[in-house]
């Protein structure tokens, strides 16, 4: 859903209208426009109405947006036609969607899916030759996490390193750099390399008691966690199968990610998760996000504002309005991104996990925002190091290593590594308060009373440093940091960090009664 669902968006809403309505530019800070880049000629209210394209992702989204929903519709048309027509099966449609994804590699990278077959071709290799070894999970991470930063460091390669002959090539690298994609390809490669190892292995899930606790596996449907928990056949795991796997053109850009398993069988069988109808309402609901993003696109600049530095001239309750107005702006970007492709992909019959179930503004706690924000991630994550790591079981200890690694899995930069280490060190305080409050128990009226007041202040704190950590990864840096502290430090500033904080608090509380409601109402 896209609704608006915590009390901090009731006051941050009204309170930049209450500053548009005194403003003749419609916007609190319109005296900075001259110095915001990113600004470009808008189409809503009147022709000198300018729009936040101040992101790259979403700039380059919006723009290629109808040539991305032609080649998709005529893909997803060309694969359901043949399905039909010849009784297409898994290792048909694994031929079918290689061979259409490859035309579409070809005009994204040129010459350099070279680069990416020959990677994906050693990854086979290494799979099919040590997957029933001991040490093949720790091959398998040294190899792709080698070439992940590999091809960061040498910004994909070029052809000349193999000598003059193929030196021309370089003049043909396509219209997207193919490296930036391969993030997405390394965690394929993991995923069909533990899938393949575990196919060796008896399996630990048990399928009819979940299909007895899951209402859609007993409705007569598959959902995604069967899929993705049942082996594969193992003449699924072919070379054609994994190249259609890692390329899919549906999810190859951005995701959602999916694994191996479930992509395999659902080459093979369709989704019946969703109704045709009920993927029509789909795409509606994503068109009114869209509609919902340039409104907000035309009227608040709150990404220019973070991409011109121009926050470093405004007052704290101004830095307090653009901060969460940026973390709104990325969720809302992300959110119609990933529901595009997933989309299109249910359309072409794969389902893969949503990736915003929960409207950012419903999240008081980090283990939850983690669950929502990029979630096919947090499964993959979940699935493939969080369990074989330890689990539970050593969480204090889990949580460095993983978002050390989705930080340089993102790209290899400093302020993304103070993001991820900012975030577990904000992240161990609410491991421990939980772990005393699972072993609380009110014993009276006061004592729930009394635990409630404590669960929302520690909801208020979490979002507050959720904020502060997206806004040193992704905005400011840490050199702005201290820079962020001594505004809010200040006088006016302390005024402002005790409404903010009041706000979350009443936010927090209103999420409260949301989830009681709903589980009264199941």
């Amino acid at each position: 859903m896209i609704t608006i669902q915590s009390s901090p968006i009731l006051f941050y809403f009204p309170y930049c209208l209450y500053f548009e309505l005194r403003s003749i530019s419609f916007f609190p800070f319109s005296h900075h426009f001259s110095k915001l880049r990113g600004l470009r000629v808008g189409w809503l209210f009147s022709p000198a109405r300018l729009n936040d394209a101040s992101d790259d992702q979403w700039r380059n989204f919006r723009t290629n947006l109808p040539i991305l929903s032609l080649v998709f519709g005529i893909f997803t048309l060309l694969a359901n036609i043949f399905r039909k027509l010849f009784c297409l099966r898994a290792r048909g449609m694994s031929f079918l969607w290689f061979f259409l994804s490859l035309i579409y590699l070809s005009y994204l990278h040129g010459a350099c899916i070279l680069f990416i077959f020959l990677i994906a071709s050693s990854n086979f290799l290494l799979v099919k030759i040590f997957a029933r070894a001991k040490y093949f999970t720790f091959l398998l991470w040294i190899f792709n996490l080698g070439f992940l930063f590999c091809n960061r460091i040498y910004q994909g390669y070029s052809f000349s390193i193999f000598g003059e002959y193929w030196e021309y090539l370089d003049n043909f690298r396509g219209t997207f750099r193919w490296h930036i994609c391969f993030n997405l390809v390394v965690l394929r490669m993991i995923s069909f390399g533990y899938d393949y190892h575990w196919a060796h292995q008896e399996s630990r899930f048990d399928q009819e008691k979940h299909i007895q606790r899951c209402h859609v596996c007993k409705s007569g449907k598959n959902c995604y966690q069967i899929l993705q928990e049942r082996n594969a056949h193992m003449n699924d795991y072919t070379f054609t199968t994994y190249l259609s796997y890692l390329v899919y053109a549906p999810l190859y850009i951005a995701g959602p990610i999916i694994s191996f398993n479930s992509f395999a069988s659902q080459l093979d069988v369709p989704q019946n998760h969703y109704s045709i109808k009920e993927v029509i309402w789909y795409g509606l609901r994503w068109v009114f996000g869209l509609c919902l993003m340039e409104l907000m696109t035309h009227l608040f600049y709150f990404n220019a504002f973070a991409t011109s530095a121009s926050w470093k001239m405004l007052s704290p309750m101004d830095i307090f309005i653009v901060g969460y107005g940026v973390i709104n702006f990325m969720w809302l970007k992300f959110f119609l991104i990933w529901r595009f492709f997933r989309f299109c992909s249910l359309i072409a019959g794969i389902e893969a996990p949503e990736n915003m179930p929960k409207c950012i503004n419903n999240c008081h706690d980090l283990e939850s925002f983690w669950k929502s924000w990029h979630a096919s991630f947090n499964k993959w994550i979940v699935r493939y190091m969080y369990i074989p790591l330890g689990g539970s079981q050593r969480k204090l200890i889990n949580i460095w290593v993983i978002f050390t690694f989705v930080a340089v899995w993102h790209d290899l930069e400093w302020k993304l590594l103070s993001w991820a280490w900012l975030t577990c060190l904000f992240f161990v305080p609410e491991l421990l308060v939980k772990s005393a409050t699972n072993a609380f128990q009110a014993k009276g009226a006061l004592d729930g009373f009394i635990f409630r007041e404590l669960r929302a202040a520690g909801g208020t704190i979490t979002i507050t440093c959720l904020m502060v950590a997206n806004l040193v990864g992704y905005v400011i840096g840490p050199s702005g940091f201290s820079w962020l502290i001594s505004q809010f430090l200040s006088k006016e500033g302390l005024n402002v960090f005790g409404f903010m904080l009041l706000t979350f608090y009443v936010g927090t509380k209103l999420m409260f009664h949301i989830s009681d409601a709903k589980q009264s109402m199941q």
